[in-house]
């Protein structure tokens, strides 16, 4: 689901969907982005949050800013890493050729950071625990496809691994931050959709 109206997209959106749902969403994004505080990429499942009001989403926008929310993906990747942890520090920025794409080798790159864990693994595919540290378009994809090991499903990135799968195999975890009024530290997590579920037994992990 695309996460709020664009160019293509004016009708089944999240925000399309917030609106049916709460009389009142923050009016800080605009027409266009009422609510919305972060994004997920259309293909990537998860958890994400929306403010209701100004003050919570200026607050929320405070947290993310300032890196105190803990993101945690899972990804299902190509391959075996060559190491069971590590922390990859590669700015990114636009692929100076290819638009659509991001890429590490950009001379306009910001600072991105991204740690991982692996939990599972075989010669053919490994399940990815990846904390964000940064939030960067493409963050997680592109540092992985920098590894040698894109993620399954990934149609702009390894777009010949991804026929076997219906999207990237990408899943936002883990969402921490705190509660924007009391200041009480919140943790939610979403369920792996059948579809992640399918290809991590499609991989044999």
């Amino acid at each position: 689901m695309t996460v709020h109206p664009g160019a293509g997209h004016r009708a089944h959106t999240l925000v399309n969907a917030l609106l049916h749902h709460c009389s009142m969403l923050s009016g800080i994004g605009g027409k266009e982005r009422p609510g919305i505080v972060h994004r997920l990429d259309k293909d990537t499942s998860g958890c994400l949050v929306a403010a209701k009001n100004d003050v919570a989403h200026r607050e929320l926008s405070r947290q993310f800013a300032a890196r105190t929310v803990e993101k945690i993906y899972l990804a299902l990747v190509a391959g075996k890493l060559r190491k069971e942890t590590g922390i990859i520090e590669n700015k990114i920025g636009r692929h100076p050729v290819h638009r659509q794409r991001m890429s590490v080798s950009s001379v306009r790159g910001r600072v991105a950071k991204t740690e991982y864990r692996v939990l599972r693994s075989s010669e053919q595919a490994s399940l990815v625990e990846c904390t964000l540290h940064s939030g960067r378009t493409h963050q997680i994809r592109v540092h992985l496809h920098h590894l040698g090991n894109p993620v399954l499903g990934d149609k702009i990135y390894a777009p010949r691994l991804a026929k076997d799968f219906p999207r990237q195999m990408l899943h936002a975890w883990k969402l921490g931050f705190r509660h924007p009024r009391t200041g009480e530290w919140k943790n939610f997590e979403a369920p792996l959709p059948d579809d992640f579920k399918h290809a991590i037994a499609l991989m044999g992990l």
